[in-house]
């Protein structure tokens, strides 16, 4: 399978993760499953000039790719001409090859979450006119519309994440090279339903403290990031904390909130991200499908029955108090 990556309005920071790929060295990882990178902008070795030709002639047809990567999001201004990103050498605004490139390849995808629905570079007045492939934000639409279908008949495939795991990317492509990856495979916002069927919450070590509502009060304490200090881990679809990054790692295991970074409009929630809005003194941002009431009920009951011991170690930087022994035995 061939893979031509280009990056768009962006940091880098989709290839730079996946560079951290720890299924397996990358790059023995691609070659054991028959995936060739015609070209990727950090990867390959191929000059300016060689480089614009391996790009003509994927665009023209004569040099056959199969699956179309953009990392970052595409930028259509001015007044719609693209020329806010002109691909260096070419002449031509990037949106234009990305036009030209999408209907050659057998699949499209876009690698993080400004590729996917326009991120951080579409954030505030979004000068450049940001948008994602196939969404700008949360509706429907993009660079290539809501219609656009590859000639595998699947829409945009979006790798969304800020950036994504290194191991989404790689079973991405490879799902694609073994034709492992259908419709159905994708969630509504076309995300693979690998990743985007847990949620952040899910194998979060703080869940205790979550359980039983003991909040942290400042970034240094050990308890539940949501009610006090922004998190959304129980909104956002991923799986962070239970495939960990670099072999132990997630956002909330190193003492930050979940900013929603896989979902479209993460980059402007309307609030401090480390802060939580409430109305009446309750979080706006309630678990994913959890009614409000039965929220306040749970939140009550559960604030009642906190162990002194949760409740302790909740606001402190280190554990105070460790569970106590109790051995259970029949009477």
């Amino acid at each position: 399978m061939k893979v031509l990556w280009l990056q768009s309005g962006g940091c880098g920071g989709c290839t730079l993760s996946w560079l951290g790929s720890e299924i397996a060295p990358l790059f023995g990882l691609l070659r054991d499953e028959g995936i060739e990178m015609v070209w990727h902008p950090s990867f390959s070795e191929a000059s300016a000039d060689a480089a614009l030709a391996i790009i003509e002639g994927c665009a023209d047809g004569s040099l056959a790719f199969d699956v179309l990567c953009i990392e970052g999001s595409l930028l259509r201004g001015p007044r719609n001409s693209g020329r806010y990103h002109m691909l260096s050498g070419s002449g031509r605004p990037m949106t234009e090859w990305v036009m030209r490139l999408a209907p050659r390849a057998r699949h499209v995808v876009a690698v993080g979450s400004c590729a996917a629905f326009g991120g951080v570079t579409s954030a505030g007045s979004n000068p450049t006119d940001a948008c994602g492939l196939q969404y700008d934000g949360e509706a429907p639409g993009g660079l290539l519309g809501p219609d656009f279908r590859d000639a595998a008949g699947l829409p945009v495939i979006d790798v969304a994440g800020c950036p994504p795991h290194p191991d989404w990317i790689s079973e991405t492509l490879i799902g694609l090279a073994r034709g492992q990856l259908k419709r159905d495979d994708l969630d509504e916002l076309g995300r693979p339903r690998f990743y985007a069927e847990q949620l952040v919450h899910h194998g979060c070590p703080r869940n205790e403290y979550y359980e039983f509502k003991a909040s942290a009060a400042k970034p240094s304490d050990q308890g539940c990031l949501m009610e006090q200090l922004g998190c959304k881990g129980t909104q956002a679809h991923a799986d962070c904390n239970l495939r960990l990054w670099n072999g132990g790692g997630s956002c909330l295991r190193g003492g930050y909130s979940c900013i929603r970074c896989t979902e479209p409009g993460f980059e402007e929630p309307g609030h401090p991200f480390a802060e939580t809005p409430k109305i009446a003194g309750i979080p706006i941002g309630l678990p994913a499908d959890m009614p409000k009431a039965w929220f306040v009920a749970l939140a009550a009951l559960s604030k009642s029955a906190t162990p002194s011991r949760v409740r302790e170690n909740a606001r402190a930087d280190h554990m105070l108090k460790a569970p106590s022994v109790r051995r259970s035995r029949k009477p």
